[in-house]
């Protein structure tokens, strides 16, 4: 049963994350163009181009804020790993509690060592 809990919460974290996917690259470029803006503003001598790259700036910045959805596409992204890291570690300790022979082993070392 809860490998079907991890199989449906992956699913749908997928399927918000693939929905997302656009949404995610345009903040990305916005991203990247806004630290660029940025980086010129700050190398800007007179205050007029630091106006013009100030501009630029809050153009990009609107641009970015109407990328908001991809912060539910980051989300998703982030319960994607925590569920296959589940469903990893749940596929090796399952084995592990499973195997009968591994508590034998264990316990025979512990009684050859006394």
């Amino acid at each position: 049963m809860k490998k079907f809990g991890l199989l449906a919460a992956g699913g749908i974290a997928a399927i918000v994350l693939l929905a997302n996917l656009g949404s995610l690259i345009g903040l990305a470029i916005c991203a990247a163009l806004l630290y660029l803006v940025f980086k010129q503003f700050l190398k800007a001598q007179s205050i007029w181009t630091k106006g013009i790259w100030g501009i630029i700036g809050l153009c990009i910045l609107t641009g970015a804020a109407s990328n908001i959805p991809a912060i539910f596409g980051l989300v998703a992204a982030y319960i994607l790993y925590l569920v296959i890291t589940k469903w990893n570690t749940a596929k090796t300790s399952n084995f592990k509690e499973s195997d009968p022979f591994a508590n034998f082993e264990k316990q025979w070392s512990e009684l050859n060592q006394k």
